[in-house]
């Protein structure tokens, strides 16, 4: 019961910082107006990557991957119990921003950069994953969902039990989060990586 209070210190620093809305926050200070108003609105990379701009894409891929490790190894000082709670927290702020009014990104990169904290083999895992899915369909979003089927997988065989529970919880989230790919990608009217907005 003590370590409760220390818990949803750890939570509550994670969804601080994860809620940090820094595709929006980079789009607009490069000039390159309100990410809202394009594609599908989303304040993600691979929206941002619609501008036409490439570095703010990276960035912001980089940025909203960071502050997910960043959470994770801070909290992490005080216990493996923590980091877990800091990692969860990232990836609730990111996706439920209180600053957007709790619409914010589906959490991608955000996931990894939790997963990376927690265990470099399966970010290693979801990024092969991605990356092989990307080049054979061109399709953020598919890539995204295989990713987030494959790591929790791999998590189970070789991870903390805790670290698999957590991230299957995460990828139920990003499922959520993908509805409309989802249904796009069945009809056929998915926007390819590159896709202008």
């Amino acid at each position: 019961m003590t370590a409760l209070p220390y818990a949803a210190a750890a939570l509550l620093m994670g969804y601080l910082l994860g809620s940090i809305p820094f595709g929006l926050l980079v789009t607009r200070l490069a000039g390159a107006g309100d990410v809202r108003q394009i594609g599908s609105g989303n304040i993600g990379a691979t929206n941002v990557l619609r501008t036409g701009r490439k570095g703010l894409a990276a960035l912001t891929l980089l940025l909203d991957a960071l502050k997910g490790t960043a959470v994770v190894v801070v909290a992490g000082a005080w216990g493996s119990e923590f980091a877990l709670a800091a990692g969860l927290g990232a990836f609730l702020g990111h996706l439920f921003p209180i600053w957007l009014g709790f619409r914010g990104g589906k959490g991608v990169a955000t996931y990894l950069g939790v997963l990376l904290g927690l265990s470099l083999p399966g970010a290693l895992v979801f990024a092969v994953t991605w990356l092989a899915t990307a080049l054979a369909t061109r399709y953020s979003s598919l890539s995204a969902l295989v990713a987030t089927i494959i790591a929790p997988v791999a998590l189970f065989l070789f991870a903390d039990i805790r670290v698999a529970v957590l991230f299957s919880f995460l990828s139920l989230l990003v499922f959520i989060k993908h509805r409309a790919n989802i249904a796009r990608l069945l009809e056929g009217s998915e926007a390819r990586i590159g896709a202008k907005g």
